[in-house]
C-alpha cells in the first residue's frame, strides 16, 4: 500500500508547492505574472487531473491497473519536472500552463488507477480503513509542501527556491517508480479479462505474503460465488447510464462530496485564496473578513457530511461484489444483487 498511497501525498505536496509559489511567481526577477495569473496555476492542475482520470480511468480498465500507475507516475513526474523550467513571457506561461495540466492528467490517472488497485486487492475487513489512511496522507503531503517551500523560497534567491520546490515531488516519484516494480497486478482485473492463471499466481502471491504477517485467511463459502464472463469494453455513456439508473443515491452522494469537497472547499478557497481572501481580509487590520470567509468554508464541508449521513453507504467489511454487482457477472446488468 506504500507504493500506492504516494498519489495522495504527492497531490497535496504539488497543491501545496503550487499555492505557496504563486506569490513568488509575481514578481519582476521570477516569471512576472498577474494574480490571475497566478491563480490560474491551480485551475489548470485541476483540469487535467480531470482529463487524466477521465483517459487513464478508462485505459486502466483495459490495460491493467499495474500498466497505468507506472505511467501515470511517470506522466506527473516529467509534467512537473519540467514546470521547474519555466520561463518569462506569452510562451513561458503557456508552456507553464501545458507543464500543470501534464502534471494533473498523471495525478488523476493516479488516482482513478491506483484508486482501483486498492480496492480491489485489499480484504473487505481492512478496505475501509486503508481508502481512508491512503486517502488521508493528501494532508501528509500538504505538511510536506508546507515546510518545504517556507525553508526553500526563505533560504533561496527567489528564481531558484520555486524551481527546486517542483522538483520535490519528482525527487519522491523516482523512489515510488522503484517501489511499485514489485507490485502484483489486481487478481479481479486479470480475472475479469480472462486471464485465469495469472490472476491465480497473483492471488497466491497476496496470500502468501498475508499469511507472513501473520494474518488468518478465511475459505470463501460456495454460496458466496459467482460466474463471470471475460469483459468487454464499455463506454462513458453505459457508465453515466449505469451510475445514474442503479446508482442515483450513490451518485448524489459522490457528486455532493466532490463538489463540496475539492470543488467548492480545496478549489476554491485554496487555489484562489489570494484573489478571495486578499478581498476579505484588506490590509488585515479587520479580521472579519477572514473568519466570515472560513466559516462559509465550513459551511459547505458541512452540507457534504449532512448527505453522507442519509446517503452513505454500507460497505463496511463486505467484498466488493456485494457492494457492487460487477458487470461482467453472468445474469448482471450492472445491479446489485
Amino acid at each position: 500500500m506504500l507504493g500506492l498511497g504516494t498519489a495522495w501525498i504527492l497531490d497535496g505536496l504539488e497543491i501545496t508547492i503550487a499555492s505557496s509559489v504563486s506569490g513568488k511567481l509575481t514578481q519582476a526577477d521570477t516569471l512576472g505574472l498577474s494574480t490571475t495569473q497566478a491563480s490560474a496555476i491551480g485551475t489548470v492542475y485541476l483540469v487535467g487531473e480531470v482529463l487524466g482520470a477521465l483517459v487513464f480511468g478508462r485505459l486502466s480498465d483495459k490495460l491493467g491497473r499495474r500498466n497505468l500507475f507506472m505511467w501515470t507516475l511517470a506522466i506527473y513526474l516529467v509534467g512537473t519536472g519540467l514546470s521547474a523550467l519555466a520561463f518569462k513571457g506569452g510562451g513561458g506561461l503557456a508552456y507553464f500552463y501545458t507543464t500543470r495540466v501534464l502534471a494533473g492528467m498523471g495525478i488523476g490517472g493516479e488516482y482513478s488507477a491506483v484508486n482501483s488497485a486498492t480496492d480491489e486487492m485489499m480484504p473487505a475487513r481492512y478496505r475501509g480503513r486503508t481508502d481512508i489512511w491512503i486517502n488521508g496522507s493528501y494532508w501528509l503531503g500538504s505538511i510536506i509542501g508546507t515546510l518545504a517551500a517556507f525553508l526553500l523560497l526563505n533560504s533561496l534567491p527567489e528564481n531558484t527556491g520555486w524551481r527546486v520546490g517542483f522538483l520535490l515531488g519528482p525527487v519522491l516519484a523516482v523512489v515510488i517508480l522503484v517501489v511499485r516494480r514489485n507490485l502484483p497486478e489486481s487478481p479481479r482485473w486479470l480475472l475479469t479479462h480472462g486471464r485465469v492463471r495469472e490472476a491465480e499466481e497473483s492471488m497466491e502471491l497476496i496470500e502468501d505474503a498475508s499469511i507472513k504477517d501473520g494474518q488468518h485467511i478465511s475459505d470463501v463459502p460456495g454460496s458466496a460465488a459467482i460466474t463471470i464472463m471475460p469483459e468487454r469494453e464499455y463506454g462513458y455513456l453505459t457508465l453515466l447510464r449505469l451510475i445514474l439508473r442503479t446508482y442515483p443515491k450513490r451518485a448524489i452522494l459522490g457528486g455532493t462530496l466532490m463538489i463540496t469537497q475539492s470543488f467548492l472547499y480545496n478549489a476554491i478557497f485554496f487555489t484562489y485564496a489570494p484573489l478571495l481572501y486578499g478581498a476579505l481580509i484588506g490590509n488585515g487590520s479587520d479580521r472579519a473578513g477572514l473568519t466570515i470567509g472560513y466559516l462559509v468554508g465550513g459551511g459547505v464541508m458541512i452540507i457534504g457530511g449532512l448527505v453522507e449521513v442519509f446517503l452513505g453507504i454500507d460497505a463496511e467489511g463486505k467484498p466488493l461484489e456485494q457492494v457492487a454487482r460487477p458487470l461482467t457477472a453472468v445474469g448482471s446488468e450492472g445491479g446489485a444483487p
